[in-house]
């Protein structure tokens, strides 16, 4: 896939991951890698930046398979910049869609 499709939606992926549920870095990972091929090096950063943009807290939760990991929380700042993402998505992904059923690729 497209590198440039997988970054505009990267965000937009792992807040809908953290809106129903806190989740560590490489969860996220592994729960995105699942549906798109995506490198473990790209959502750090995106975490880190939406951290500092507040619409994450974090905390760390001991884990039995070795260190705490640092857990990500949405913030309400992030809930609401999340449905907005979602609203713009649908937009987008709506136009997108009907120009290429009018292109008949059959």
């Amino acid at each position: 896939m497209n590198v440039q499709f997988k970054k505009g939606v990267l965000e937009l992926c792992v807040l809908v991951l953290l809106d129903k549920k806190d989740r560590y870095g490489y969860e996220l990972v592994q729960r995105i890698s699942a549906q798109i091929e995506i490198s473990e090096g790209s959502v750090y950063p995106l975490l880190r930046r939406l951290t500092r943009e507040e619409y994450f807290t974090t905390y760390l939760k001991e884990s039995n398979e070795g260190p705490p990991r640092k857990y990500y929380r949405l913030t309400d700042k992030g809930r609401a910049y999340l449905y907005h993402l979602v609203d713009e998505w649908k937009e987008f992904s709506d136009g997108v869609n009907q120009l290429i059923k009018e292109a008949d690729f059959t």
